[in-house]
């Protein structure tokens, strides 16, 4: 890739990144995406582990149950519990953003993740020490949470802090691709688990993903000690060192704007988590498919992804980040319906193509979009923190709770018939529909929302 490609040159062969003028070298963008990459990688291989290992493991060996399904509940509460302190971790984290820097505080969140997840790994069951078991699991996915509540708000807002002008959209979306290859690795470790085992919750194996978790903490570390801070940053901080804000007058100043960052990521956020763990929970424990079929329409789906994420930023560049999200959140709410059709025919094939469609296209073609659009949508000020709140507390809205909500439908439909060769068959529908109304919210938050493409990342207004 030429230098050209990164921005404007200067006569000393550095980049011009305007409108701050702030000068910066190919190795040093390079190195800021790799190394927010690998933060992205950790956070959703986690939460691509945690959803596997939900659906597949946690409900036997932490939470036994007279019924699978009850089990099932059990195991997808622990996985909510993880999002719903995510908004904690996001204005805890993300006020310390904004005040001793981006570097510093990637550096705790990436750390914070890696050892709670390595920490799972860890556990005893609960056939071993009885109800402390679920009580560790829950407390270190509520380190994870904290961890990942300002984890990707922190890559997002450094990338495009990061990126030139006219280009934000496309390298802001460049980290993102960390959440397929992150989601490809936990998937490929639970297919080469499952491949030829019967029973994985009777097998220590299924611990060996978590602790994969300490390898990629140590290079994310290693990367991160090199990275420089955002140069935008340092410029907001010598403008608006004494004008950062507590939660309260972020909120009071900020509510309209951390309203529409919360009601675009509807679609998104909770389509990420009804297809990536609702929908391989009903391909599997509801239409019996198994969990290698599951895994591996994971991967399908996440290769696709990896084409979409910068795809979609390269088209926010050029049409703008509204339109471009409202298209991706109009298509998800179109493909629903067929898509969760298909999985309720209980066949392979269209099962994968239908998943890759959901998530590969349609949820991850916004997140590549929103990248950048979050973080132009703020003011200098408040940006990381703003950014954090908006995104978590939808993340607990919407995609926290899916999983849940989703088990107990299906639950619910079982009882009609539980006799029938797959009980909860039809509940394909009524969860198609929720995604249909998270979609109608996300596209008609889409109508408030000014165009913030390329705005100036050192204004200190909101968009809104």
């Amino acid at each position: 890739m030429t230098q050209a490609a990164f921005g404007a040159i200067g006569a000393d062969g550095r980049i011009m990144s305007p409108p701050v003028r702030l000068a910066l070298t190919v190795s040093e963008l390079r190195r800021a995406a790799w190394t927010c990459s690998l933060g992205s990688a950790l956070e959703y291989y986690d939460f691509a582990l945690y959803s596997l290992a939900s659906a597949l493991v946690f409900g036997p060996l932490f939470f036994p149950s007279a019924t699978p399904v009850t089990s099932l509940i059990a195991s997808f509460a622990t996985y909510f519990v993880g999002f719903a302190v995510r908004p904690i971790g996001g204005i805890v984290f993300g006020r310390l953003g904004d005040h001793i820097g981006r570097k510093k505080v990637l550096l705790m969140t990436i750390t914070l993740m890696g050892l709670a997840s390595t920490g799972i790994g860890l556990i005893p069951t609960y056939q071993t020490i009885g109800i402390w078991a679920p009580i560790l699991l829950i407390t270190a996915r509520m380190l994870q949470g904290l961890g990942a509540g300002a984890e990707q708000a922190g890559a997002a807002v450094m990338m495009t802090e990061y990126a030139p002008v006219g280009q934000r959209g496309f390298y802001a979306s460049l980290p993102f691709l960390g959440i397929q290859i992150g989601t490809i690795i936990a998937a490929v470790v639970y297919c080469s688990l499952l491949f030829g085992v019967t029973d994985i919750t009777h097998s220590w194996i299924w611990r060996l993903p978590f602790l994969v978790s300490a390898v990629i903490l140590v290079v994310a570390l290693y990367m991160r000690l090199k990275l420089r801070e955002s140069p935008t940053f340092e410029v907001i901080q010598r403008k608006v060192a004494e004008e950062r804000e507590s939660l309260f007058s972020l909120i009071q100043g900020s509510w309209r704007t951390i309203l529409a960052g919360i009601g675009v990521r509807m679609a998104e956020n909770g389509g990420s988590s009804i297809y990536q763990v609702l929908a391989i929970s009903y391909l599997v424990n509801t239409m019996g498919l198994g969990g290698l079929l599951g895994t591996t329409s994971l991967i399908t789906a996440a290769v696709i992804g990896g084409f979409t994420v910068p795809i979609a930023g390269r088209l926010s560049d050029r049409f703008g980040r509204i339109r471009v999200y409202r298209t991706f959140a109009i298509l998800q709410a179109i493909t629903a319906l067929p898509v969760w059709y298909a999985f309720s025919t209980g066949r392979p094939l269209p099962a994968i193509i239908a998943l890759s469609i959901a998530l590969g296209v349609t949820t991850w073609g916004m997140f590549g979009t929103q990248a950048a659009m979050l973080p132009e949508m703020f003011g200098a000020r408040h940006r990381y923190m703003a950014v954090s709140l908006a995104r978590e507390v939808s993340a607990v809205i919407a995609g926290g709770i899916t999983p849940l909500i989703g088990s107990c439908i299906i639950r619910w439909v079982a009882s009609f018939s539980p006799s029938a060769a797959h009980p909860g068959q039809m509940s394909w529908l009524p969860i198609a529909g929720y995604v249909v109304f998270l979609a109608g919210i996300t596209i008609g938050t889409t109508y408030f929302i000014p165009e913030c493409r390329n705005r100036d990342l050192v204004a200190q207004n909101d968009i809104l």
